[in-house]
């Protein structure tokens, strides 16, 4: 039974976060964290919407976010 070589070769569909994703993500926790202050200084209206746009807007566009890359420019470009 022979086995494959894993292959050391950096693949497209790994995450590969870059700084950027790295602040957003940071920005999304420190909303969180001010959004559980809020609520427990009593606030009933601030503190959901902070959490809301904390877990369901920060976080997911920290994991989602890429940046463009500066070689990238097929966009409106057409082959002859």
């Amino acid at each position: 039974m022979m086995m494959a070589k894993a292959s050391t070769k950096k693949s497209d569909d790994t995450l590969g976060f870059t700084s950027a994703n790295y602040w957003l993500f940071a920005i999304g926790i420190i909303i969180i964290i001010i959004g559980f202050i809020t609520l427990k200084m009593g606030s009933i209206t601030l503190a959901p919407i902070l959490l809301v746009f904390g877990y369901c807007v920060m976080i997911p566009i920290a994991i989602m976010y890429r940046a463009e890359k500066d070689g990238d420019n097929s966009k409106g470009k057409t082959s002859d």
